[in-house]
């Protein structure tokens, strides 16, 4: 029988359009275990809009870690960003505005809107309302 080969969580590759633009690199970096950290000046709204799923949190929260385990139970990779204290304030004021609502941590975005948190994923995962959610936004094909 075939082995499944694992889907890594795409990242989009670093602008080269102006030289010196992005002085921190890359995007994303990616230290393990699908978890990403945002360096500053990286777009928060630019992130969501790239991805079906992704879940913002604070730096080593474990309210993602549980977020990101359901989702991937349900064969969902969803990108985690944790975000360092010190640009926690201009990240959940960037994803206010997306969402037009106040938000805090952890936050979820599906299909490009927030979603809410672990309390609203648990929720519609045991009503059976969180599937075709994610087949809505795009995350599942099955």
């Amino acid at each position: 029988m075939a082995e499944a080969l694992r889907y890594p969580t795409w990242a989009p590759p670093p602008s080269s359009s102006a030289p010196g633009a992005n002085s921190g690199g890359h995007l994303l970096e990616r230290p393990g275990d699908g978890v990403e950290s945002i360096k500053i000046g990286t777009s928060a709204k630019k992130l969501v809009a790239e991805n079906a799923v992704i879940v913002f949190g604070r730096s080593g929260c474990c309210m993602c870690h549980v977020v990101r385990r359901l989702l991937l139970g349900h064969g969902v990779n969803p990108p985690v960003v944790e975000v360092e204290e010190a640009e926690e304030a201009a990240i959940v004021d960037e994803l206010s505005k997306v969402s037009g609502e106040a938000l805090q941590f952890p936050a979820v975005f599906v299909g490009g809107k927030h979603f809410g948190g672990l309390e609203k994923v648990m929720a519609t995962h045991i009503s059976g309302e969180l599937v075709p959610i994610l087949k809505e936004a795009g995350a599942l094909w099955l």
